[in-house]
């Protein structure tokens, strides 16, 4: 089963875009610390349709979020003739989450 649950913040704000189908993209990035002196990780994430427009419109840099979805797996090749890939994570649910010291009382959840 190709299931992962991801707490932490967002690193930076949404990118939103659209695929040439007209599908919504949002990308984001999440910082997910470790246990007590292990180094915070950077993951990519991916929202697509509801869910990525819902994340574009509600969602900032500092932002706490539960991501739950698929870890994929992709390969390219970039414009410099050299090979590229990145795992990044498949949203199917992004739960906004209210931390101490967050700024705004939104509700605590927006699931899709």
């Amino acid at each position: 089963m190709n299931t992962i649950n991801l707490t932490g913040r967002l690193t930076r704000d949404p990118e939103s875009r659209a695929t040439g189908d007209g599908l919504d993209v949002c990308a984001m990035r999440l910082a997910v610390d470790g246990p007590r002196n292990a180094k915070t990780v950077f993951i990519d994430i991916a929202a697509f349709g509801q869910l990525a427009q819902t994340c574009s419109e509600y969602l900032d840099k500092g932002r706490h979020v539960a991501v739950t979805g698929r870890l994929d797996y992709s390969e390219w090749e970039a414009k410099d003739g050299g090979r590229r890939s990145k795992h990044e994570i498949i949203a199917n649910q992004v739960d906004f989450l209210v931390a101490a010291g967050d700024r705004t009382p939104e509700p605590a959840s927006e699931a899709f």
